[in-house]
C-alpha cells in the first residue's frame, strides 16, 4: 500500500512537472512569434573629395589645317593656365578633337555657313576640389587670350564625388542600428512588452547624393537598416 502511495505521488509530480515544462514551451513558442520590425536611419553630410571638370570649346571654319592650328594653340594656353594656377600636369588630359562635317549632315534643314565644327575637350580630374572650384570662377581670364569656353552641354558637366565611403560605413551602420533599437524600445514600452534579442537584421544600400542642386560639392550620405527584435511578455 505504501509503495502504491509513493508511486502515485511520483506520478503526480511527474505529470505536474511535464505540464509545467509544456507550459513553458508554449510560452516560449508564443514569444518566438512575437517580434517587431523597425528601421534605423543614419545620415551624414560630407564635402566631395574628387572633381572632374571638362573644359571645352568649339571652333568652326572651312580650312582644317587652320582649325587644328587654332585648337592646338588654345589647348596649350588652357593647359598652361591650369598649371600656373596649381593643377599638376598629371591631373590634366587633352582629348582628341571631335570633328563634325556640317555639309555631310543628312538632317540639316538649311546649308551651314561653315564646313567643319570641331569640339576640343581638356579634362581636369583632381582631389583639389576647393582649388578647382576657385578656378571655375576664374576661367573668364582665358577670354584675354581669345578663348571662350562653352557650357550647357550635358556631355561635359562638372562631376563631384566622394570616394572615402568605406571609412564612414562602420560608424554609420552603428548609428543606424542604435536608431532602430530606440524605435523598437519605444514600441515595446507602448505595447507593455520587453525588448528581446535581435531576430534578424539587414543593412540597406548606402546612397550618396547631392545635398541640393546648388551645392553639388556637398554630398549627403544615407543608409537605412532593418532589424527584427523579439518581444517578451
Amino acid at each position: 500500500m505504501k509503495t502504491k502511495i509513493i508511486a502515485a505521488i511520483l506520478i503526480t509530480i511527474g505529470l505536474s512537472s511535464a505540464g509545467f515544462f509544456i507550459f513553458l514551451g508554449f510560452k516560449s513558442m508564443a514569444n518566438l512569434n512575437r517580434y517587431v520590425t523597425v528601421r534605423g536611419l543614419a545620415e551624414k553630410e560630407v564635402k566631395a573629395d574628387k572633381v572632374t571638370w571638362p573644359l571645352y570649346f568649339k571652333e568652326v571654319g572651312n580650312d582644317l589645317s587652320t582649325l587644328y592650328q587654332t585648337i592646338n594653340r588654345k589647348n596649350k594656353a588652357i593647359t598652361e593656365f591650369l598649371k600656373a594656377k596649381g593643377i599638376p600636369e598629371s591631373e590634366i588630359s587633352v582629348s582628341a578633337p571631335l570633328l563634325i562635317d556640317m555639309q555631310a549632315e543628312r538632317y540639316q534643314s538649311t546649308p551651314s555657313t561653315y564646313h567643319y565644327n570641331i569640339t576640343s575637350v581638356i579634362t581636369v580630374s583632381s582631389d583639389q576640389v576647393d582649388l578647382v572650384r576657385k578656378l571655375i570662377s576664374e576661367q573668364s581670364e582665358l577670354l584675354k587670350q581669345d578663348i571662350a569656353l562653352s557650357s550647357g552641354d550635358y556631355m561635359y558637366t562638372i562631376n563631384y564625388e566622394y570616394t572615402n565611403l568605406n571609412k564612414l560605413k562602420p560608424s554609420m551602420v552603428e548609428e543606424a542600428t542604435k536608431d532602430a533599437r530606440a524605435t523598437a524600445e519605444k514600441f515595446a514600452k507602448d505595447s507593455e512588452s520587453n525588448l528581446g534579442k535581435i531576430k534578424h537584421a539587414s543593412q540597406g544600400l548606402f546612397s550618396i547624393e547631392d545635398r541640393d542642386p546648388n551645392t553639388p560639392y556637398i554630398k549627403k550620405i544615407r543608409v537605412v537598416t532593418s532589424v527584427d527584435y523579439f518581444l517578451k511578455s
